[in-house]
């Protein structure tokens, strides 16, 4: 709306908008006259019937005038102006409609009010002759949800019924009649109903007429299409026929139901035949509205009421048969009006002929010579031929009998073109005398004629031998149709083939529709579908029958059909290219009861009003025959009025609403229309007689040319619908409210902005290509014969312009409507105050598409340039380089540029593309992608004095401009080149902007894809990522052509930091895979690599070769031998100490290796309990050995290969005996022996036990040589070559840099960091620092630092641990769980301790060492009295107060819980005899009540409890109480089993004997001293009662871990008296 319209004086605005002018029909002459006793508001829509009508204003309120009989009031049934509908008034209400009697309005949110007549239930009321009022219709679908409304878009009315169409796109229907389409015969129908026949289509729009209804509906998308049924549903007849001649195959899809069965007889030579199937009006101004015409049955005399029927003859030829002649595209029923002469025929033919040259068949046909096409008359099926037979009749006769009326529906849009058609009537010889009836059936009854008809449906296609070669189009066919061409024409073999392969290829022209403008803008894929009452003719299904259901129009598939229009008995359909040759188009249709109205488009962009139809006699033509109608559409004045926007017919007369124009506002918007739509005309034209017919010709070149031709034409087809959608959309604009803002190209501009494009691209490339000099030849002729056609079409005047570029001109012209776009933008812009949004958005708007149109201009010149070049660029390179999408920029064939340090005689010629910058020298030339390409000047000192230095991945040279101003061009052209390769657009102006603000210098660093040509390692390889300078820098994926892949991060030029790498392995037909570090493009760090065997390697690379700490992994536990080695290696072999789990053979080797083979010391467990330890060589036990079995049996000795004594040894016994003396033979299988044997006396105590067990582990690898590569490692993370040698800051500095680097992978990686996690690495990154001296805080914060350091393996030494316990489970679990490595596993223990404590005082220097005392800051707690001496304690007796530094008390919390399992299981096994004796014992014991086990363990009765208080009350403690006495200290110390630490162990231990203490206190209630004989009965009873399965294990390892320094104390004291319980505990004997 423009300004003034939202300005405050309201009233003056509307009246300039919306203006209502009344006609009457019939009386042509007569000047409309104002709506009598309206003066108000502007009208937006109006509805008329047959007396009354309705209309809508701006504002949403509804008024009625006429004669309304259904008012209450008298005075309101005649009112003498519009009155208010008051029911109405709050309701905003969007749209009317109005039947004969009766009215109907939607509201905006989709409520449908109903009033007026409703005899037949038209208003939806049950009941009720009247409804007087606006009443609500209640529409629900109770497949949904009944309780929700259906909402409303659309209202249609008829006589009798009414239809609405939802938001979801289904139609309701209610009232009386077939024309409701319901499955139903109780009428009348007054609660709506859905037409469930088009339920799942789309429908666009209904329309109905007075017994009839139309329906537009969207096509189904082509992929959808449902299998096509063989045979009909109703007649169970084939639906396809084909038919073998000699030299062709007919197929027909001409069958006809009963339902719909085709009439071909017309009863009487008087009887008018009715235009049954839609036919083209034909108006000197419009084009395409196909209208289904109606026809009395009665004498032309008669009828005055129907339009249409002017072929009234008194025998004339022309009347025979109009149906068909009515299908074909443009002639039609009523634009051949029956003049008395032939000579009139020719004339008036003559006149039409001009135009229809341009519209002749969309498959491109060429016009015929004026000589009759009928060579033969065709036998009729019925009739034997007659000598007088017209040329028209058996036109007529053979299309009939070969498709029924339904040509139309075999062939696109007319083959038979008017020009034919009139051919046919100037030489037919059209005396009255002829046989008019030559195809009539003769004069039976209807009945009998259909049922005969049925029978001959099949064998019609079979006898036919039509006159056109007719080809289905199938890529406008409408996806509806089935895709076999429909040839039914006698035609040669090689014309068939030439169909064959048109077909192929202008399937392209189907245009590709694109989704997005389908959902903004109405779509043009449409069919229309009729159901009612067709007696007149009006559904245009050929035949007069009613239909009970919706039924498809064929001849209107493809049709592009955007509106449809009903009449009282007749239809309209308005297409998308509304016009056929003149500049004027129709754009909106109105029918009335028996007339029609079309609104056209002027020379001026304002809109002329036709009429068509009823004319009074007063008024009529002197011919007495012709005074039934208009011959032709007449014009009527209304120049003066203003601007038509809509017209609406009633019965008696009709009524069109005008705007004035303000401020030239509205005549831009008419201007915007009309060019858009004489823009979709001029394109279908080109498409279908210039690119259709090109795309059919013969030796269109190679196949890539063809193939841009075919490019160029589907965008063209493209661009072509969204226009013709476009130009449907702005007939719809200008009916309604007419807000500038809400246009469809300001709102959805890319959608324009990107097609223009889209072509703009396909065009220019293949014009680049020599696409127009290609076509000049085989295209010559058609050119030729088509000069005037071409040159009308592209606008070119100039006679001596060349064929080429007047096709060239032609195919840039859609360019040219973007400054049209702009133009009129800013025509509507200068409407509005410059600081209003409108403004501004059209404004800006403007200068978009104005900009696109000049980048295109560019676009194009640039293309022309290339082009020119090519042409003198030599033959051979131009093959090669000459690609569709590239532009030349620049060359230097001005010698401006040269190589520098040429050769005297060398060429070089260098061009810049906008993809690539070429060298070219003699004969060959180098293409360097700009993508990665760096271009930079040559410092003055380098000697480049105009030098430009060119960098690409494998070259690098140096160009010499002759002056500094070719250097700066050329500088700059490769910089925005190779800017505008990187972005991959072509410099588009950013929409909504000017121009787009260019970088000066493309970026450094980039990411490109490049295939290298001549490095030796990366030949042929393709790298896509990141780049720098040349060189691939960055994340990025490098695949060579044999299958080799790395994907990871890069560093000049070379593999570096985190990646993946995968090698196929033909032989294996399989890869290996490598995930982990590199360096330097060698694999070097952690990784996982994975061999295609199967094998898996875990652990430190270093150049390509495993090297560092690693786990081998061979073999699944299925397959043939699988192992595990885990240890140290040396340039891809084992060396130095290591485990080898050899799983078939049930061995482990836990020792030193060298070159592969196990070399040194060594163990062997086997899982049968053989022990081994002592000398290996070259994977063999050779020298001196230890060998246990199971038993205890022991040998020591010499050995020679496994297994195997060899030379001199001991033997001993379990029970002492030995032998000694030479061995030889295989262990297990009998073994030689020359020696003696001795008998010892039994030994009483340990000490004489034999000296093996003692001195076991002697030939084992000492503990402090195992794992040496898992430190060394830690070590240099921290960055020191050897152990504790380095400087402290660069190791926090090297720990900083780790954490931050796998902070960064885990975040690209798929795992993500747990918040937990996250929150450790956060605090790791602050370095404790500690200034002053040292003391206990700082201790406890080093040692959380620690806890948490060592939870994540991020952290070098929480990497450490995770290292330790891995290898630490790998030796002791399994075979490796084997009780003699019991003491190895200690050590093991003790030396990680040593060695981890040994990092942690390097990173805190300021941590004393092991053994020292940290003094306390404070004093200590309260003292407390000591357990047994009675002495104050003093901190376990340690000679100063304070702290005990130790590696276990700081690094056994963090270790041992890891470690635990396999460690207490060694235990366990190792002490199992022992722990035996102890549970039997136990369990024995346990069996007495308390009072009973304290008296015999003999604790003193002053310590036993008398009373015990349970759960709060005090029970006496009886003869047989259980499990009751010292509850608490039992319960206290049975938790040692959960605690890990020794020192959390010997706390437990302290607090069951403080827990003992104050249970005896509390029932002593005095103070008292403990002795240990005592105490040590108490404890034996809180020991037995605890019932600790593992007590000897958890003994023994207190014993060995616990910290020295505690044995003395209190802490030691208390352990020993349990050990003590635990030896006594096994010796007590029970009488």
């Amino acid at each position: 709306m423009d300004s003034k319209k939202r300005s405050s004086t309201e009233a003056e605005g509307s009246k300039e908008r919306g203006l209502v002018h009344v006609w009457q029909a019939g009386s042509n002459s007569v000047a409309p006259e104002r709506l009598p006793g309206w003066g108000g508001k502007a009208v937006l829509q109006a509805a008329l019937g047959v007396k009354h009508g309705v209309l809508l204003t701006e504002d949403g309120e509804v008024y009625s005038f006429g004669t309304l009989p259904w008012r209450s009031e008298p005075a309101e049934i005649c009112p003498n102006s519009p009155i208010l509908e008051n029911a109405l008034v709050g309701q905003y209400v969007v749209t009317v409609a109005s039947g004969s009697f009766h009215s109907g309005a939607v509201t905006e949110s989709g409520v449908v009010y109903m009033w007026g007549e409703n005899s037949a239930g038209q208003c939806a009321v049950a009941n009720q002759q009247y409804v007087p009022e606006p009443n609500p219709v209640s529409i629900s679908d109770s497949e949904t949800s009944s309780l929700v409304a259906v909402r409303i878009l659309q209202l249609a009315c008829g006589e009798e019924h009414t239809l609405a169409l939802s938001i979801s796109r289904e139609i309701w229907a209610w009232g009386t009649g077939c024309q409701l389409g319901l499955i139903t015969t109780t009428f009348p129908v007054t609660k709506p109903q859905k037409v469930e026949h088009l339920a799942g289509r789309v429908v666009l729009q209904v329309a109905c007429g007075a017994f009839h209804s139309l329906a537009l509906v969207q096509c189904l998308p082509s992929q959808e299409l449902k299998p096509v049924p063989e045979r009909c549903n109703q007649c169970s007849q084939l639906l396809i026929t084909m038919t073998d001649k000699e030299d062709h195959v007919i197929i027909s899809d001409s069958h006809c139901c009963p339902l719909g069965v085709t009439l071909s007889e017309s009863q009487a030579e008087n009887q008018v035949s009715t235009a049954i199937s839609p036919c083209t009006e034909t108006l000197d101004s419009q084009g395409e509205v196909f209208e289904n015409t109606l026809g009395g049955k009665e004498p032309p005399v008669a009828t005055d009421t129907h339009v249409g029927n002017v072929q009234t003859t008194g025998g004339d030829a022309i009347s025979s048969q109009q149906d068909v002649v009515g299908t074909t595209e443009i002639s039609s029923a009523r634009n051949v009006p029956s003049y008395p002469d032939t000579q009139a025929v020719n004339e008036y033919m003559a006149k039409l002929s001009d135009r229809s040259v341009r519209e002749n068949s969309e498959n491109g046909e060429k016009p015929v010579p004026s000589q009759p096409l009928v060579e033969e008359a065709v036998p009729n099926l019925h009739s034997p031929p007659t000598t007088s037979t017209s040329a028209l009749n058996s036109l007529v006769v053979s299309c009939a009998s070969a498709v029924g009326v339904r040509v139309a529906a075999t062939y696109e849009a007319g083959a038979l073109s008017l020009k034919k058609v009139m051919n046919f009537y100037s030489t037919a010889p059209c005396e009255p005398g002829t046989q008019a009836g030559s195809s009539s059936i003769g004069p039976e009854g209807l009945k009998d004629s259909r049922e005969e008809q049925v029978k001959q449906e099949s064998m019609q296609g079979k006898k036919s031998s039509s006159l056109v070669d007719i080809r289905e189009e199938e890529s406008e066919g409408g996806s509806r149709r089935l895709s076999l061409p429909g040839l039914l024409s006698q035609v040669s073999p090689r014309l068939l083939r030439k169909a064959a392969r048109v077909k192929t290829r202008t399937v392209v022209l189907t245009p590709t529709y694109s989704g997005e403008a389908d959902a903004l803008l109405p779509s043009l894929r449409t069919e229309v579908w009729t159901w009612g009452k067709g007696k007149e003719g009006q559904l245009g299904h050929g035949d007069v029958l009613p239909r009970l259901q919706p039924l498809c129009v064929k001849c209107l598939d493809g049709k592009e059909v955007i509106y449809l229009e009903a009449g009282g008995y007749h239809s309209l359909a308005l297409t998308a290219k509304s016009q056929v040759n003149s500049e004027n188009g129709v754009w909106s249709v109105a029918a009335g009861q028996d007339y029609s109205l079309f609104l056209v488009d002027t020379e001026d962009f304002q809109p002329g009003l036709y009429y068509s139809g009823r004319q009074d006699p007063a008024e009529g033509d002197s011919l007495p025959e012709n005074h039934s109608g208009t011959k032709t559409p007449v014009l009527l004045s209304c120049s003066k009025l203003g601007y038509i926007s809509r017209v609406t017919a009633g019965k008696d007369r009709y009524l069109a609403l005008v705007d004035k124009n303000v401020m030239g506002y509205i005549a831009s918007l008419h201007e915007l229309a009309t060019t858009e739509r004489r823009f979709y005309s001029k394109l279908s034209d080109i498409k279908s007689q210039i690119l259709r017919p090109l795309l059919s010709l013969e030796n269109l070149g190679t196949a890539s040319t063809v193939q841009l031709l075919q490019e160029v034409a589907s965008r063209f087809s493209k661009l072509c619908y969204l226009i013709g959608q476009h130009g449907a959309s702005l007939s719809n604009f200008l009916h309604g409210i007419k807000e500038a803002r809400s246009l469809v190209i300001l709102k959805h501009a890319s959608l324009f902005l990107d097609s223009y494009t889209e072509y703009c691209t396909s065009i220019t490339n293949f014009l680049v290509m020599g696409g127009f000099q290609l076509l000049a030849k085989p295209a010559i002729d058609f050119l030729n014969k088509n000069q005037e056609l071409l040159q009308d079409l592209s606008e070119v005047n100039d006679e001596n312009t060349q064929l080429m570029e007047i096709l060239n001109t032609l195919f840039f012209l859609p360019i040219r409507r973007l400054h049209n776009y702009a133009k009129v933008l800013l025509k509507l812009a200068t409407c509005f105050e410059v600081t209003s949004p409108d403004y501004q958005k059209l404004q800006d708007s403007s200068s978009c598409y104005e900009s696109l149109a000049l980048h295109l201009g560019r676009r194009r010149k640039e293309a022309e340039y290339t082009l020119g070049f090519w042409k003198t660029f030599p033959g051979k390179m131009t093959d090669s380089l000459r690609k569709p999408e590239r532009r030349l920029l620049c060359e230097s064939s001005n010698r401006a540029l040269s190589l520098q340090h040429a050769g005297r005689f060398s060429v070089n010629w260098f061009i810049l593309f906008n993809d690539a910058l070429v060298h070219a020298q003699f004969s060959t030339h180098h293409v360097f992608p700009l993508a990665t390409l760096w271009a930079e000047p040559l410092s003055e000192e380098a000697g480049g004095v105009n030098g430009l230095k060119i960098t690409t991945p494998e070259e690098q040279f140096s160009l010499v401009s002759s002056t500094p101003q070719e250097k700066t061009k050329w500088l700059r052209a490769i910089s925005q080149a190779v800017d505008q390769a990187l972005r991959g657009t072509s410099d588009l102006p950013p929409y909504g902007s000017g121009s787009g603000i260019q970088r000066q210098e493309p970026p450094i660093s980039r990411s490109a894809k490049y295939t290298f040509y001549k490095d030796p390692r990366l030949k042929d390889a393709t790298y896509d990522g990141r780049w720098l300078s040349g060189k691939p820098h960055g994340r990025g994926v490098l695949k060579w052509p044999d299958g080799k892949m790395y994907s990871g991060m890069f560093r000049n030029g070379l593999e570096d930091g985190y990646g993946e790498y995968r090698i196929p392995n033909k032989t294996l037909n399989k890869e290996d895979h490598y995930v982990g570090h590199w360096k330097e493009g060698k694999m070097c760090g952690q990784g996982v690599y994975s061999y295609a065997s199967g094998e898996v390697f875990e652990g430190c690379f270093q150049d390509n070769m495993r090297h560092g700490h690693g786990l081998l992994r061979s073999g699944k536990l299925t397959s043939s031998s699988p192992s595990m080695f885990i240890g140290q290696w040396v340039m891809d072999k084992k060396a130095g100490y290591g485990v080898f789990d050899d799983i078939t053979r049930g061995e482990k080797y836990m020792g030193m290796w060298q070159d592969d083979v196990c070399q040194g010391n060594g163990v062997v467990v086997t899982q049968f309990g053989l022990y081994y330890e002592g000398n290996f060589h070259l994977n063999k036990m050779m020298g001196n050995g230890v060998l246990l079995s199971e038993d205890d049996t022991i040998y020591e000795g010499e050995f020679s290969d496994d297994w195997t004594l060899s030379g001199k040894g001991t033997l001993t016994m379990p029970n002492g005996d030995y032998i000694e003396g030479y061995f030889s033979g295989e262990w297990g299988s009998g073994i030689k022996i020359t020696g003696t044997y001795f008998k010892p006396s039994l030994y009483e105590s340990d000490k004489d036990r034999p000296k093996v067990f003692r001195k076991l582990g002697n030939l084992a690898v000492s503990a402090d040589e195992k794992w040496k590569a898992v430190f060394d490692e830690c070590w240099h993370q921290l960055g020191c070559e050897n152990p504790g040698q380095g400087e402290v800051w660069k190791a926090w500095d090297n720990i900083a840099v780790a954490l931050t680097t796998s902070r960064r992978q885990h975040r690209d990686s798929p795992e993500t960091l747990s918040r937990s996690q996250t929150q450790t690495l956060e605090s790791l990154e602050f370095i404790p620092q500690h200034v002053g001296a040292f003391s206990v805080e700082k201790y406890d914060d080093i040692k959380k630092y620690l806890i948490k350091a060592c939870d994540t393996p991020l952290h070098p030494l929480g990497r450490l641990v995770e290292t330790l316990v891995a290898v630490y489970r790998m030796t002791y679990v399994g075979v490796g769980a084997n009780r003699r490595l019991l003491q190895e596993a200690v050590k093991e223990i003790k030396s990680y301790l040593k060695r981890i404590f040994q990092l942690v005082r390097f990173l805190f220097p300021e941590l004393p060492e092991e053994g020292s005392t940290i003094p306390l800051s404070a004093p200590l707690p309260t003292e407390r009295k000591s357990f047994c001496t009675g002495k104050s304690d003093s901190r376990s007796e340690s000679p100063e107060p304070g702290y005990v530094v130790t590696s276990s008390g700081l690094l056994l919390p963090v270790l041992l819980p890891r470690l635990y399992p396999p460690l207490f299981m060694l235990y366990a096994l190792d002490n199992d005899r022992e722990e035996d004796i102890y549970w039997e014992c136990v369990l024995r014991l346990n069996k007495q009540p308390d009072i009973a086990l304290l008296g015999f363990l003999g604790v003193q009765r002053k310590f036993w409890p008398a009373t015990l208080s349970i759960l709060g009350e005090s029970k006496k403690v009886l003869p047989t109480t259980k499990d009751a006495c010292f509850a608490s200290a039992v319960e206290c110390l049975q938790q040692i089993s959960t605690t890990f630490t020794p020192s959390d162990k010997l706390k437990v231990i302290q607090q069951t004997f403080e827990e003992i203490s104050q249970s005896v206190l509390a029932s002593l209630q005095e103070d008292f001293l403990w002795s240990m004989d005592d105490l040590f009965p108490v404890f034996l009873y809180v020991v037995l009662r605890a019932r600790i399965r593992n007590l000897g294990s958890e003994v023994h390892l207190i014993e060995d871990l616990m910290d020295p320094y505690l044995q003395h104390g209190e802490q030691g004291i208390m352990f020993t008296t349990l050990k003590a319980c635990y030896y006594q505990i096994q010796r007590e004997k029970l009488n």
